[in-house]
């Protein structure tokens, strides 16, 4: 017995590699998906199975013996069934080869003229993504889409996280007589119908120059509402340990500042900003695009009613909590008992809450103060003009 993986390329004979074409004519049993199957070269056998879950076309070739071909489109090697294919072959010490074939992405790239080494590499086929961190990373991002993810819906999502100016290009039957190239912006083609045989480009998003956490306060647009200072919010970054790709929750996030330093310093990863009041939503939203925070997505609401369908966080930060501190830790820790909280405060009444809250549920409680003075200007003195105390009180599960 002897197993190939074979790569189709564009599907039609013109783009497939003449190693592939040599397999199939010399196969005894060809399996794959079943539009490939109706659509071999001449001289290929007509012993052909429809399969394509990796169990199955496994059971299909232990039942078959002889020289077997499944087939893939585009590469096997590019989001393709056969990763979940080869481990099964291998425990069973069949032997295989695979054989490399054009995909959709170096079709794009050539149809274009550009270099695709550069581009980030996304599959939306099937499969959940988050379009707007994609095209977060300071390069083109390519999806391969397909299910409910065609490349209107990406266009949607990219225009509803404020991108809808990003230009995008989208690939339809690519290397097909009805091949067809559509230029536009996420704004233009965002929920148009294109074919399922559709792949996506999309220019990088833009974003600030990376630095360390700390913006300047007069960098955010504050009207009237509160606000946490520069010295806390680095402080506050550095008490949840910040991760690229964490999922995170900024609950009573007023003007935005902490959320968008969170999505700046996870760029990878998803902010939740929660606030119930208007004013402070507005100037959430106006904040997110100031700064290109395109990963911080705004929850108007009221904690913590407004947190029970948001993903498991693996850090939150509570800067507000309207008298529900003990049901939002609560809740955010029934998500995610792992979950690294950093509350603030400038009451002692809230600090005694907060640490209540933490440690009536198990968790370790470091509690920090923290007094800044900034200076001002008196004639030709300068004179040191002190902020409320804040404290952060950070939590983490023991061990």
């Amino acid at each position: 017995m002897q197993v190939t993986l074979a790569s189709l390329g564009g599907g039609r004979p013109e783009t497939m590699t003449a190693e592939c074409a040599a397999a199939l004519k010399d196969a005894q049993c060809i399996l794959g998906a079943r539009r490939l199957l109706e659509h071999l070269p001449q001289g290929c056998t007509e012993r052909r199975i429809a399969a394509v879950k990796p169990q199955e076309l496994l059971d299909a070739v232990l039942a078959q013996g002889g020289r077997c071909v499944v087939v893939y489109s585009g590469d096997a090697g590019f989001y393709s069934g056969a990763r979940g294919l080869l481990p099964l072959l291998a425990e069973r010490d069949i032997p295989t080869r695979v054989l490399p074939g054009i995909s959709s992405v170096q079709l794009l790239s050539a149809r274009l003229g550009l270099p695709w080494q550069d581009w980030e590499l996304v599959s939306a086929h099937g499969v959940d993504c988050d379009v707007a961190a994609a095209v977060s990373k300071g390069k083109p991002a390519f999806f391969l889409t397909g299910g409910a993810l065609g490349p209107g819906e990406i266009c949607h999502s990219l225009t509803q996280a404020g991108l809808g100016g990003l230009s995008v290009t989208v690939g339809q039957d690519l290397s097909a007589p009805e091949e067809k190239i559509v230029f536009g912006t996420a704004a233009e083609l965002a929920g148009r119908s294109f074919p399922s045989l559709s792949v996506m480009l999309a220019e990088a998003a833009p974003r600030p120059p990376a630095r360390c956490p700390g913006l300047p306060d007069g960098s955010f647009l504050r009207g009237d509402v509160p606000m946490t200072k520069q010295e806390v919010r680095a402080a506050a970054l550095a008490k949840l340990g910040v991760r690229p790709a964490d999922t995170l929750w900024d609950v009573g996030a007023g003007t935005g500042s902490v959320s968008v330093e969170l999505a700046l310093a996870a760029p990878q990863g998803r902010v939740y900003a929660v606030e119930c009041e208007a004013a402070a939503c507005a100037l959430i939203r106006e904040n997110k695009e100031r700064f290109s925070a395109w990963n911080l997505q705004l929850v108007e609401g009221r904690a913590p009613q407004a947190l029970r369908d948001l993903p498991a966080p693996d850090a939150v930060f509570i800067g507000g909590t309207k008298g529900s501190m003990e049901e939002i830790v609560e809740l955010a820790l029934s998500k995610n008992r792992s979950a690294r909280v950093c509350i603030s405060a400038i009451a002692v009444e809230t600090l005694s809450a907060a640490v209540a809250a933490l440690t009536g549920r198990g968790l370790e409680v470091q509690v920090t103060q923290i007094a800044v003075s900034r200076t001002r200007p008196a004639g030709g003195l300068h004179l040191l003009m002190a902020n409320n105390p804040t404290f952060l009180i950070a939590g983490n599960c023991h061990g």
